[in-house]
């Protein structure tokens, strides 16, 4: 048997009244997905417990079946993994986003999508200026970066920037052991890299300014057992964001490189899907994951996340369901990690639909498409979300 998830990042939204109390999931054209809630089982899920902050960090653990009651211990470590830093049991990572600001609030929570290159150069001055022996910053994919605080400490209260888009700095800045030192890390980046040509070049050809750092996320190295001693399946991860391929290493999946992948809605779909299937020929299981809905729905871009979700049906979604057929025997199971509600910008732990098919799956037979409020319907409902890959491998 070949299984197949696809995690269509933030997808899930509430009704709009710019979309006649309809979501971008309702409103998109997606005969693929439409298909599947056709053909196979369509529920409900909760990914993220009650309790715990809704990031995808969080969901994307249940997803792939660990429990993050049990396993979570912050973003930045598993994005430590995914860029091979090495962590020893008493160091701390920090998420490091490349922000806009303006010395009082916080306006874009990434740098106006500042491009790889760009970012690495950007970094690699923070850490000529700002790094030292314990404090070293480490370049990502995009906006996204890491700060690794040796011995540091992890007894702190951060807020992710996506959450305060627009807000005063100052309220939401660390606050716990080694507030001190980290809020002036932040500042100092500011001066550090707010005149910087790349920076200039940015304001003068219209676009947002990376020019300061936030840290969050923090968390120490977690211990997690590897996906094959847990369901004795082989895998591996196809992913363009840090996050994915972090958890991915560390439970042993294979990360799958996809070029022109990047995060955005800019990204390669069709080359996910076609590499994805490539992993199969040889390995049981694939995740493949896609932030753009995501990023569509923390920038309130109503358009661009029912954009998202057309390219991902049409460009992901078709060619995996005609690739799958090559196997005599296969699943496929799709879902947002989370919603991103356009209205309100940023991550909830409202329940996410779901729909599962293939070989064994029993039909439905509805008449309904694939979307919150079609997933409403259906009493299927499963209220812990790290269970929901045992029906995936059943």
């Amino acid at each position: 048997m070949k299984y197949a998830l696809v995690v269509i990042d933030g997808a899930a939204d509430r009704p709009l009244a710019d979309l006649k109390d309809k979501t971008p999931l309702q409103v998109a054209r997606k005969p693929h997905l439409d298909r599947l809630a056709r053909v196979g089982t369509v529920g409900r899920v909760r990914t993220v417990p009650e309790g715990i902050y809704p990031g995808s960090d969080v969901a994307n653990i249940a997803i792939l079946g660990y429990d993050p009651a049990r396993y979570y211990s912050g973003r930045a470590p598993l994005e430590a993994a995914s860029m091979q830093v090495p962590m020893n049991p008493e160091d701390v990572a920090f998420r490091c986003n490349l922000v806009s600001a303006d010395g009082e609030k916080l306006l874009d929570y990434s740098g106006g999508h500042v491009s790889s290159e760009e970012a690495r150069v950007l970094i690699g001055l923070v850490q000529e200026k700002l790094g030292t022996r314990k404090l070293q910053f480490y370049p990502g994919v995009g906006y996204r970066h890491l700060l690794l605080w040796c011995e540091g400490k992890d007894n702190l209260r951060t807020v992710p920037p996506h959450d305060i888009q627009g807000e005063p700095i100052a309220p939401n800045l660390p606050v716990g052991d080694g507030e001190g030192m980290l809020r002036q890390l932040m500042w100092d980046s500011l001066e550090v890299l707010d005149g910087h040509d790349i920076n200039r070049h940015r304001r003068d050809s219209g676009r947002s300014p990376a020019n300061m750092i936030w840290l969050w996320g923090q968390g120490r190295a977690p211990r997690m057992p590897s996906f094959l001693s847990q369901y004795g399946l082989t895998g591996s991860v196809v992913s363009a964001v840090d996050l994915l391929k972090g958890i991915a290493r560390l439970v042993g999946l294979q990360v799958i490189e996809v070029p022109g992948a990047t995060g955005y809605r800019d990204t390669n779909y069709t080359g996910k899907a076609l590499y994805a299937l490539d992993s199969l020929q040889n390995r049981d299981f694939v995740l493949i994951h896609i932030e753009a809905a995501d990023e569509s729905g923390h920038e309130g871009n109503i358009d661009g996340k029912i954009a998202s979700i057309e390219d991902i049906d049409q460009k992901v979604i078709g060619p995996l369901m005609e690739g799958l057929a090559q196997f005599d025997r296969h699943r496929i199971l799709v879902l947002p990690d989370h919603a991103t509600p356009i209205a309100i910008r940023t991550h909830t732990d409202d329940p996410v639909p779901f729909v599962l098919a293939g070989t064994g799956v029993p039909e439905q037979g509805s008449r309904f498409g694939y979307d919150e409020i079609c997933a409403q319907e259906w009493p299927l409902f499963i209220e812990k979300g790290h269970r929901l890959i045992e029906r995936l491998f059943a």
